[in-house]
């Protein structure tokens, strides 16, 4: 039961995430400004996650079907560093380098944010 709540949740996050993505596209270049979107609004939905569940056992399916399952699949590390690379790459040091700070800055302030809403 664990599994299957953790694969619907990852496949329902990672179609949101490709519609975001998808409906991002271009908007700023070649600036991945989708993966950034889902990765900075899923920080702070975690956040909030984090604030209803801490200490809860009794919603331990939820954090594997939301934050396990959802949130792993709509966030994406994997797709930041890729898409960071290939603006290295193409030699777009400063959106790279903006691509970084705001990427892992505001996500982390969308994380707390999240949280202090619970509280």
């Amino acid at each position: 039961m664990k599994f299957l709540l953790v694969f619907l949740g990852g496949g329902l996050g990672a179609m949101a995430r490709y519609f975001v993505t998808v409906n991002l596209a271009g908007k700023f270049g070649n600036f991945p400004l989708g993966t950034m979107a889902v990765n900075i609004f899923g920080s702070f939905l975690m956040g909030l996650l984090i604030g209803i569940i801490a200490g809860r056992s009794s919603l331990e399916n939820v954090r594997l079907l939301l934050a396990v399952g959802f949130l792993g699949g709509f966030t994406t590390f994997s797709s930041f560093s890729a898409e960071t690379l290939t603006l290295i790459q193409g030699g777009q040091i400063f959106s790279a380098a903006a691509n970084i700070l705001i990427s892992v800055v505001a996500g982390l302030a969308a994380c707390f944010a999240g949280l202090i809403l619970c509280k």
